[in-house]
């Protein structure tokens, strides 16, 4: 016999709650900030973020634009002890689990450069992605959905996480190709300048040198 309509229905309808169960998990994901941002010459930035004791976090910052490309990074627990400090790195990443509760403090400094503002790249990971199932921790195995379904969403971040540095070094690989743009156009425009008085002086040069000179002789009279 035919099957029925409601039959047909349910892959649909269970598809539907999948689906709806995905967004939620991807709503309630770990906390982070992803910020690009300038950093003028001579300034510093910092930035502040409430942590609980035993949360691991990840620091990942790149120098996108500006000067030779780094920055001075520092990273503070709530009394000021400092877990990490690196001096003009242009790339790094740091990971740590919080000893205790408070807000962390982390800050980027351009302080040692004096005509160059930068533009940083920034990523702060709070806590980890809370698992897609509740039987992932568990004795029991998964379903075959539920197994596609966990591979898929580890497939997704690192999609992510290598559109993201995919992007980063195209912004800093167009950077630098338009700085070297702008030096080759000065340098044209210099060499054309000198070009141009090399020219005129080689003009008036040889014109001195067909120039006729007018001799004046006096008579002396006895």
């Amino acid at each position: 016999s035919a099957p029925s309509r409601s039959a047909l229905l349910r892959p649909a309808a269970r598809m539907a709650r999948w689906a709806l169960w995905l967004l939620w998990l991807w709503a309630c994901a770990a906390r982070g900030a992803e910020i690009t941002f300038e950093l003028p010459d001579n300034a510093k930035q910092c930035f502040y973020e409430e942590v609980a004791r035993g949360t691991k976090c990840t620091l990942e910052f790149q120098v996108i634009t500006g000067g030779h490309y780094d920055v001075d990074c520092r990273l503070e627990d709530p009394d000021g002890i400092v877990l990490y400090k690196e001096m003009k790195k242009q790339y790094d990443s740091f990971t740590f689990t919080a000893s205790r509760n408070g807000t962390y403090k982390f800050c980027f400094s351009n302080e040692f450069s004096t005509f160059t503002h930068k533009t940083v790249y920034f990523d702060f990971q709070v806590g980890e992605d809370p698992p897609l199932f509740p039987s992932e921790n568990r004795v029991t195995a998964l379903t075959q959905m539920e197994s596609a379904c966990v591979s898929i969403h580890e497939a997704l971040k690192s999609v992510i996480d290598y559109q993201t540095h995919f992007r980063l070094r195209e912004a800093q690989g167009r950077s630098r190709a338009e700085d070297l743009n702008t030096r080759v156009a000065y340098w044209s425009i210099g060499e054309a300048i000198i070009l141009l008085v090399v020219s005129i002086g080689q003009v008036f040069l040889l014109k001195s040198f067909f120039s006729d000179k007018r001799t004046t002789t006096t008579r002396v009279g006895s």
